[in-house]
């Protein structure tokens, strides 16, 4: 992603009215929602072929769910960052997730989306400061 790109992210829930309203909010605000997944399984096929900068996943889905996902994810593609969400709220849900590398945990009902917003804000500023550092450290080396 350059600094001009729009950032990609990937929405994967099992619940098609929080895919559609998060794809909607999102694409409101001047994202790439490259797509939607309904589990982990989908979300890898998608991840495989697309590149994408941020993932926002439930946590309990079918198939796959979303600890599973990201470890994968973490394990494959290192860079791109995952925001978790969900309405199972456990201590032990909290943990996994933070053990696992996930940028934070948001829960659900999603009726104020600004937690979401800034957490996806934060992960692609992020990634915009690694990409100028690389970029400064490549125009030293000419």
């Amino acid at each position: 992603m350059d600094n001009d790109a729009k950032p990609r992210i990937l929405i994967v829930d099992d619940e098609q009215d929080i895919r559609d309203m998060l794809s909607r909010h999102f694409r409101f605000l001047g994202y790439d929602v490259f797509g939607t997944a309904s589990n982990g399984i989908e979300a890898l096929q998608i991840l495989k072929k697309e590149r994408v900068e941020v993932v926002i996943s439930d946590l309990i889905m079918p198939k796959m769910n979303g600890v599973d996902l990201l470890k994968e994810i973490k394990t494959q593609y290192p860079m791109v960052h995952v925001i978790i969400i969900t309405g199972y709220v456990t201590l032990n849900n909290l943990l996994t997730a933070m053990r696992r590398g996930a940028d934070t945990c948001i829960f659900k009902p999603l009726d104020d989306l600004t937690e979401l917003e800034e957490a996806v804000d934060h992960a692609v500023n992020q990634l915009k400061m690694w990409q100028n550092k690389l970029k400064t450290l490549m125009n030293m080396k000419r």
